[in-house]
């Protein structure tokens, strides 16, 4: 901490770091705001990719498709984010974080409502991809922008339990397609599209990050954030120029210069073997479990649980993550998945099923919340939502190539525990790669 004294003590000060700031702003309840309005926007979505898993049986039924169409559909929205990732991170330094997050969220609810109606198997495949591409803005930007509203000290636990809102979404998804398959799976569609009204809370109760503030030359906003945020706890006076290192607008080349090649190439690996090894297993899981003598009702069930499993295991990460840091975490979470997915593999019964299954989800989605916070604090501000997006992009071309390839080996005859023993190969690469990042529990944002 560079000091401990409110910033209007220190009228010397002609120019402080915004990240130095945040030392000394308090936790209040607008965090609290911005994390619930954030939080479900992350819970959207999740919805929003899994939607379409849950009703890929109604769907292969009404347009009469194979294993193979069914994989390529549910990729066509993966396909869609490896379009959109690297635009939306651009356009968050451009139009700023909560403006690129607002427009996410409008633009997927008006295509995912049109993709409701659409009258064949080619309509809803290019429908699809053009809803990832709306709507992957929203994980390219939401993790940046809510770091950059955190205090320092619990910038870390509370970023993973931003990460909650994924088996929230799960569960939301799952709810709705139960609920509404009487009435077919366009309903659905369309129910999951008035998400994009979320939009208008955003807009509401989330500022503007002020370090992009500070780094486009915003300072009179930037301020009035920061009191905002602490209450009036903490008022920057007018003398006082914040800034960020290295502000401007971030080009995509830079984050493969020689200073940031390393970390962004790690960051890249990691997000497509943890991506592989997470994505290989979900998109295809009702399938899997049918094999196993589950019926469809049975496997949904089976799913509704994991995701329940989910939630503690972000409690843990967020708890641990404050006091081990990121690397420790995230090695020792992604591990023990490993061996719960060899028991998921190898299970011989049904309480093994459950049980293996169970670790599973507690301990790869608790890593997720990590690294998901890991991620943006690898870069400055200026290419943060860049080196995010490309996360995203190598998560999406694991998204794309796995359920594809899955398929493949389903379709082929291939046995539960090949299939799920290829998948977590990928986990296991996840671990080996996560060795060589730095850690960053504690240090302050650039």
């Amino acid at each position: 901490m560079s000091d401990t004294l409110p910033l209007s003590d220190h009228p010397a000060h002609h120019s402080r770091q915004v990240g130095d700031v945040f030392h000394d702003v308090p936790l209040t309840r607008e965090h609290l705001k911005c994390c619930l309005a954030l939080f479900f926007v992350f819970a959207i979505e999740a919805w929003e990719m899994m939607i379409i898993v849950y009703t890929a049986p109604l769907i292969a039924t009404d347009f009469n498709l194979d294993a193979l169409a069914v994989g390529h559909l549910i990729g066509a929205m993966f396909i869609g984010m490896l379009l959109g990732s690297l635009v939306w991170g651009k356009l968050a330094e451009r139009i700023g974080r909560k403006g690129a997050v607002i427009w996410s969220l409008t633009s997927y609810g008006l295509v995912s409502l049109v993709s409701a109606f659409a009258p064949d198997y080619t309509t809803l495949y290019a429908l699809r991809l053009l809803s990832g591409v709306a709507a992957v803005g929203m994980m390219v930007v939401t993790f940046a922008h809510y770091q950059e509203l955190l205090p320092v000290r619990q910038r870390g636990a509370l970023t993973v339990y931003l990460a909650s809102g994924w088996p929230i979404g799960m569960l939301l998804a799952l709810g709705a397609t139960l609920w509404l398959m009487p009435y077919g799976w366009r309903t659905v569609i369309a129910v999951s599209s008035l998400g994009g009204l979320w939009a208008l809370v955003v807009a509401r109760w989330v500022p503007e990050s002020p370090y992009w503030l500070a780094s486009v030359g915003r300072q009179t906003q930037a301020r009035a954030v920061l009191a905002r945020l602490s209450r009036g706890a903490v008022q920057v006076p007018a003398h006082c120029e914040l800034h960020v290192k290295q502000a401007g607008r971030g080009q995509h080349r830079e984050i493969f210069e020689p200073a940031l090649l390393k970390i962004s190439a790690l960051q890249i690996l990691v997000n497509f073997t943890f991506s592989w090894g997470y994505w290989g297993l979900q998109t295809w899981l009702p399938t899997l479990l049918q094999q196993r003598g589950l019926n469809l009702p049975q496997s949904y069930g089976f799913i509704a649980l994991s995701a329940l499993c989910m939630i503690p295991g972000y409690i843990a990460a967020s708890w641990l993550t404050h006091r081990y840091g990121r690397k420790r975490i995230i090695v020792g979470f992604i591990s023990a998945s490993v061996i719960a997915g060899y028991g998921f593999a190898n299970s011989q019964t049904l309480e093994m099923l459950y049980l293996s299954n169970f670790a599973l989800a507690f301990f790869s989605l608790g890593a997720w919340g990590v690294w998901g916070t890991w991620i943006a604090e690898l870069y400055p501000t200026r290419l943060r939502t860049i080196g995010y997006s490309w996360a995203i992009v190598a998560q999406r071309v694991a998204n794309i190539l796995a359920p594809s390839l899955i398929g493949l080996l389903v379709a082929y005859g291939a046995s539960f525990n090949i299939t799920t023993t290829f998948i977590n190969t990928f986990m296991l690469m996840t671990v080996l790669l996560a060795l060589f990042i730095p850690e960053t529990e504690g240090k302050t944002l650039e």
